[in-house]
C-alpha cells in the first residue's frame, strides 16, 4: 500500500510540474483545440468533402464558406476538417503503437539475454537498414495496388508507418533496461521466482516511463509530419482521401492563385506540431526539473548557493 501511494504521490508531483509550465498548458490546449475541432467541425457547415458548390469556385472565405473554396468548388472548411482529423490519427496511432512494440520488444531483449537477444537484436537492425521512403514509395503506388484496394491511403500509410517507427526506441529501452536488470530489486524478483512478464511491467516498464511519456509526443510530431512530407511528393496519402499533406501538396502550385487553399492548412499543421512540440518541453521539465529549457531550475539553485556563501 505504501508503494502505491508513493507512485500516486510522484505522479501528483509530475502533473503539478506540468500545469505549472504556461508554455506547455497552452500547448495542450491548443492541440485538444485542434483535436475537438477535427471531430465536431463538420457539424457547424452545411458542406463536406465532396461536395462541389458550382456557383462559388476558388472563392476567398465568405459567410458561406468560412475559408473559401477550392478551384474546383469543394469547401475548405469541410477540407480541413477531414485533413485535420485524418492527420490526428495517423499521429496518435502510430505514436501510441509504435512506443509499446518498443517497449516491449525492448523490454524482452533485454531480460531474456544471450541468444533470444542477438536473434531479436538481428532483426531489428535488419529492419533499420530497409529504405523507408522506398518501401512507402512501393506500398503506396502500383507494388502495392493489392494493399490499395483493400484498404483507404490513410490507413496504409499507417501500417508502414508502423513498420519503421519504432526501431530507434526499442534499441534505446534494450539498453536502459539492460542496465535495469542489473539492479537488485529486480535480481530478487527473479530469485524469488516471479514471472518474467510481471518483472517487465513492474519494474522495467515504469522506470523508465518518462521516456516513454516522452516518445509518444515525438512519435505523434514526426508521424503527423512523415505524413505531410510524403503525401506532398505524392507517395502518401491519395485523394480521394485528405489529409494536411495532401491540401499543402496540392495547393502549392496555386499559392499566387488560390493563396487561402495552401495557408490554412499550412497554419494548422504548424499549429498542431508546434502544440506538440510545447507540450513535448513541459513533460521533459516535469520528468527531470533540472532539464528545464529555460534554465530557471539552474538560476534558482545558483541564486540558492549565493546566498548560502553569503550568509
Amino acid at each position: 500500500m505504501e508503494g502505491a501511494d508513493v507512485v500516486i504521490g510522484k505522479n501528483t508531483i509530475i502533473f503539478r510540474r506540468f500545469m505549472r509550465n504556461k508554455t506547455a498548458v497552452a500547448g495542450l490546449a491548443i492541440f485538444l483545440a485542434l483535436t475537438v475541432f477535427s471531430f465536431v467541425g463538420g457539424y457547424f457547415t452545411q458542406w463536406d468533402k465532396e461536395t462541389i458548390d458550382p456557383f462559388n469556385i476558388g472563392m476567398p472565405p465568405s459567410a458561406e464558406h468560412y475559408l473559401g473554396t477550392s478551384q474546383a468548388g469543394i469547401d475548405l472548411y469541410a477540407m480541413t476538417v477531414e485533413g485535420t482529423r485524418i492527420s490526428i490519427l495517423i499521429g496518435l496511432i502510430v505514436g501510441l503503437v509504435s512506443v509499446l512494440v518498443a517497449a516491449v520488444y525492448g523490454c524482452t531483449m533485454a531480460y531474456f539475454g544471450g541468444k533470444v537477444d542477438k536473434v531479436m537484436l538481428f532483426i531489428l537492425e535488419a529492419l533499420i537498414m530497409m529504405p523507408a521512403l522506398l518501401v512507402v514509395a512501393v506500398a503506396t503506388s502500383g507494388g502495392g495496388e493489392g494493399l490499395k484496394r483493400d484498404l483507404p491511403s490513410w490507413l496504409l500509410l499507417i501500417i508502414v508507418l508502423l513498420v519503421f517507427s519504432w526501431m530507434g526506441t526499442a534499441r534505446l529501452i534494450r539498453s536502459l533496461s539492460m542496465s535495469l536488470m542489473q539492479r537488485d530489486f529486480v535480481k530478487a524478483s527473479q530469485y524469488m521466482g516471479v514471472p518474467a512478464r510481471r518483472i517487465v511491467w513492474r519494474h522495467l516498464v515504469p522506470n523508465i516511463g518518462s521516456l516513454l511519456v516522452l516518445d509518444i509526443t515525438r512519435g505523434v510530431t514526426g508521424a503527423i509530419l512523415a505524413e505531410v512530407a510524403f503525401s506532398f511528393i505524392g507517395i502518401g496519402i491519395k485523394v480521394p482521401d485528405v489529409s494536411l499533406g495532401v491540401l499543402i501538396g496540392g495547393a502549392t502550385s496555386q499559392v499566387q492563385t488560390f493563396p487561402w487553399m495552401f495557408w490554412v492548412p499550412l497554419t494548422v499543421m504548424f499549429l498542431l506540431t508546434g502544440s506538440l512540440a510545447m507540450m513535448n518541453d513541459g513533460l521533459r521539465d516535469a520528468f527531470d526539473p533540472s532539464s528545464s529549457s529555460s534554465g530557471s531550475a539552474k538560476k534558482r539553485a545558483l541564486k540558492t548557493r549565493v546566498k548560502g556563501n553569503a550568509s
